[in-house]
């Protein structure tokens, strides 16, 4: 799919010119790092540009799952569906999903595409990227500084900068 394709869906579902710039500036980082580790680049920019798509509905923790039935809606293919739906932070377990009020699945993002999609995302605040030490500082001071998910992060930046 054409960026202009994906943009004109996350208009159809509702978003808002704020989320579209920042899926935007989220597929520009995935694709570098696509780029970076030979992945499906048409595939990780497509999908970055949609990653956002449930914020037409709510903005929670919860716009993943309803991105990725959106993304299911609009008949998209199962790996868009599947980068739309783990792409929230580094993951989410389904123990912790569960808490959250998600439905009990594991959320962890598993193919490259997915990491890779998940991690740009973790690295651009609105339009403009952040650094990796940033993004931590933001998740312990609203997470706890020994939240599981700290370590998650950690561990996906280091796959994918090393």
């Amino acid at each position: 799919m054409k960026k202009e394709g994906a943009i004109n869906l996350l208009r159809r579902a509702g978003c808002s010119e704020k989320v579209i710039d920042h899926c935007i500036a989220v597929a520009e980082l995935a694709g570098e790092l696509a780029r970076r580790h030979s992945a499906d680049y048409d595939l990780i920019t497509t999908a970055a540009l949609l990653h956002d798509i449930g914020r037409a509905k709510t903005h929670g923790v919860d716009h993943a799952v309803v991105g990725a039935d959106i993304a299911r809606d609009f008949g998209l293919d199962e790996k868009i569906v599947r980068i739309i739906e783990r792409h929230i932070g580094a993951g989410i377990p389904a123990d912790e999903a569960q808490k959250l009020g998600l439905p009990k699945k594991d959320y962890v993002p598993e193919t490259l595409e997915e990491k890779i999609v998940a991690h740009a995302d973790n690295l651009v605040m609105g339009t403009k990227k952040v650094s990796i030490d940033k993004v931590i500082k933001n998740m312990q001071n609203t997470l706890g500084k020994l939240h599981p998910a700290i370590q998650r992060m950690k561990k996906l930046h280091a796959e994918l900068y090393q």
